[in-house]
């Protein structure tokens, strides 16, 4: 029998009119907008992005390519912050019931609902601007339409509505790398798609790793994650299942001729690392395994991804 949802955390009164701002109250308002943008989240797009910026230019970029770079890293990041941050507008409900989220402004009520959309359309804004004038239409549009997706489609509609969530949703989380690859040639070339397919199929092995020591969170939110959904023993199946599809799909750039021995060395490692999680996760299940694996996964995308970089210079 699941437990009774926990009750949703009492919102923080306001300071009363013309109340002396105590010492460092600043600092903590700009901390908890910050807060909304998923830092961890957002630096890992960011990274990916990069990816697909630098693998687009032939050689070193000269110095005007090194700017452009950062002017399209600053305009996703800033979207991206504002997808979060809506995010946590819309689920803060859910987060107040979560342990992993509960800590959240919104959750707490430390930052309102207006507070947070106003800093999400801000965010959005700006990063929108930035991308259109410094760096190109094309690149703008991409990635207003990932905001949409990721902020709309996933969030609001797909979330609380299919188990299937995290798989049709992750098309959203998979489009930095097809971000950076526009914002340097203007265009979404098969070398950009071949990156999002590899974040497309890593999604689900990593998200469902999360969701399954996690899931009496998920129980109490009431969102139909798929270990609520289908057990325990179904989802551990599909996380290993999942991590045979990701390793054929990591072997992708190699066999398109995007990157040389130096990759493919590193991708059958780190997919055979992650293939061996997603077995011993199926065989013999623990929260602490789940943990490792969830981690591991992580680690996995960013060294994949980092090999990537590391056959485009040397080789």
């Amino acid at each position: 029998m699941s437990a009774a949802p926990a009750p949703a955390p009492a919102p923080v009164p306001p300071a009363p009119a013309g109340a002396a701002r105590p010492a460092g109250a600043l600092p903590s308002r700009l901390a908890q907008f910050y807060a909304l943008t998923k830092p961890r989240v957002v630096q890992l797009i960011v990274f990916c992005a990069f990816i697909g910026m630098v693998l687009a230019v032939p050689g070193l970029p000269s110095a005007r390519q090194w700017l452009e770079m950062a002017i399209a890293s600053a305009g996703i990041w800033l979207v991206a912050g504002a997808a979060a941050a809506f995010n946590c507008l819309v689920e803060r409900g859910i987060d107040a019931r979560m342990k992993r989220t509960a800590w959240r402004p919104t959750a707490r009520g430390e930052l309102s609902g207006g507070q947070a959309l106003a800093f999400s359309a801000l965010l959005c804004a700006a990063g929108s601007a930035l991308l259109y004038v410094l760096v190109n239409p094309m690149t703008m549009w991409l990635t207003f339409a990932t905001f949409v997706g990721y902020a709309v489609i996933y969030t609001v509609i797909l979330k609380p509505l299919t188990p299937q969530n995290i798989v049709i949703g992750g098309a959203s989380g998979a489009m930095p790398p097809v971000l950076g690859w526009a914002a340097m040639t203007g265009e979404v070339g098969p070398e950009a798609l071949i990156l999002f397919l590899i974040i497309f199929l890593w999604t689900p092995p990593h998200f469902w790793a999360l969701a399954l020591y996690r899931v009496e969170d998920y129980r109490k939110s009431g969102l139909p994650m798929l270990p609520v959904t289908h057990g325990n023993e179904f989802t551990r199946l599909q996380v290993f299942l999942y991590t045979l599809i990701l390793f054929a799909g990591c072997l992708m750039p190699f066999i398109y001729g995007m990157s040389s021995w130096i990759y493919l060395a590193a991708a059958v490692l780190l997919s055979l690392g992650f293939c061996a999680y997603g077995f011993a996760l199926w065989r013999h299940y623990s929260d602490q395994l789940a943990r490792k694996t969830f981690r591991f996964s992580l680690i996995h995308l960013s060294a994949l991804f980092a090999a990537l970089l590391v056959d485009h210079y040397v080789l």
